[in-house]
């Protein structure tokens, strides 16, 4: 079960402590972790020749919302406040536990084909979207979602807290890949002080991590500022919610206070660049959140904002902005590629599993196929990961020594019939175009 070798893969781009890129190099699965790393002798196990191919450890989306693949264009040519309006009037209509499911069906294929592995996803109906993702084989974060109102979901505030009472033992009936438990606030302006020290307090009961929405945009800081008297991230502070370790979605206005409290905290940020710029959020400094040591994934956002849940153009991005905001000498490849595997895999408490390639970890593994003409000749591999290579040169996935995707197609997907289940509750928008 989950034995197989990759056998002289071209490139191995390992994102260990030394970053090490080694060529010709084999590995050897065993029961879903790395056993052996080139090892003298090979067991009989089924062979992927690499030799074609750059092994890569899968990406990691750190914040996102994979449902809202349906949306895609649904929201053009607006800023943040207009993008909720809009988009939150369509949730309401379709964004039933099914459809959610539906649209996590959608995303988290999406997110397979193009070498994503693990995702941070924040969404309405998680025990859904949950199952939905865990069947097509992503591993996937998932929590529930707390707002001081009904909101899209219906559920009120002693709901939504019952609700997380179940959570843990929800999260470990559906199984999957694992994944660390987590609650998701919305957001400060969304959850009322008091109710964030409520989760906080959950979250300290059960062990949980927490991912919320902080600092988007100069308007929420402002907000911020109004409503409490501080920064979202000193609110956090105060009510004991940064006790828990804590993702921040974007994340893009940190004060240098609110850089000092989060890395004391062990907070991280999921920097969504690709989001940040078409919603005119603004530029996260992700070369000084990085030299400071605050730990920094990338993200994709979800696909009302972004579009797609395409990693290779965040990691584009994302390096395009340390040259605008800093210089072009200041773009340090192995820093952003490391944004994208291993300090992911820190942001969302799964460094000891994920992230690198190295013995003893869990084969979350990418095949990206080099006889591309855009790939060849190769100067530098991580210039070619950040800046040449797309998701359609990734061939094949592994999650947890399962392979999801052999010869870019998904295993665990009738693509046909997604489309078509699809199609037919699109139909619903209609009346709102």
């Amino acid at each position: 079960m989950n034995n197989f070798i990759i056998k002289n893969a071209k490139y191995l781009v390992t994102v260990n402590t030394k970053n090490e890129i080694l060529t010709g190099a084999t590995i050897v699965v065993t029961d879903g972790k790395i056993a052996a790393i080139n090892p003298p002798n090979l067991p009989d196990y089924e062979v992927f020749d690499g030799s074609s191919h750059l092994i890569a450890p899968g990406l990691i989306n750190t914040h996102t919302h994979l449902a809202m693949a349906l949306l895609r264009g649904w929201a053009e040519g607006v800023n943040l406040d207009g993008f909720l309006e809009r988009v939150w009037a369509a949730e309401g209509a379709i964004m039933d536990g099914e459809t959610s499911a539906l649209g996590t069906e959608l995303g988290a294929g999406e997110a397979l084909l193009s070498g994503t592995t693990t995702t941070l996803d924040m969404y309405l109906n998680p025990a859904q979207t949950h199952k939905a993702a865990v069947q097509v084989g992503l591993r996937h974060i998932a929590g529930p979602i707390f707002f001081d109102f009904p909101g899209l979901d219906g559920l009120e505030w002693p709901e939504r807290i019952a609700f997380g009472e179940k959570w843990p033992a929800i999260h470990r009936e559906i199984g999957g890949a694992f994944t660390p438990l987590f609650f998701m606030p919305h957001s400060v302006y969304t959850d009322s002080e008091e109710h964030l020290i409520e989760i906080a307090v959950l979250a300290k009961k059960h062990g949980a991590r927490i991912h919320l929405h902080v600092s988007e945009t100069e308007a929420e800081n402002k907000q911020s500022h109004e409503m409490h008297g501080r920064t979202p991230t000193k609110v956090l502070l105060d009510a004991g919610i940064l006790d828990a370790p804590t993702t921040y979605g974007h994340g893009v206005h940190l004060s240098d206070e609110d850089i000092s409290i989060s890395i004391k905290a062990g907070a991280s940020v999921g920097h969504c660049p690709g989001s940040n710029l078409k919603l005119g959020s603004g530029i996260a400094d992700l070369k000084k959140y990085q030299d400071l040591g605050l730990i920094t994934g990338l993200g994709t956002d979800g696909c009302s904002s972004s579009n797609d849940l395409d990693m290779w153009s965040v990691l584009r991005l994302a390096a395009h902005m340390v040259a605008l905001k800093h210089s072009p000498v200041d773009v340090d490849l192995v820093k952003i590629f490391r944004a994208a595997t291993i300090d992911g895999a820190k942001a969302v408490g799964l460094e000891d599993r994920i992230g690198s390639i190295e013995v003893g970890k869990e084969a979350d593994l990418i095949a990206i196929d080099l006889s591309a003409l855009h790939l060849t000749p190769v100067h530098n591999v991580l210039a070619l990961l950040v800046f040449a290579a797309g998701r359609s040169d990734v061939s094949d996935v592994w999650v947890a020594g399962n392979r999801v995707v052999r010869n870019r197609s998904l295993v665990n997907v009738d693509v046909a019939d997604l489309k078509a289940r699809i199609d037919i509750r699109m139909k619903v928008l209609e009346e709102l175009k």
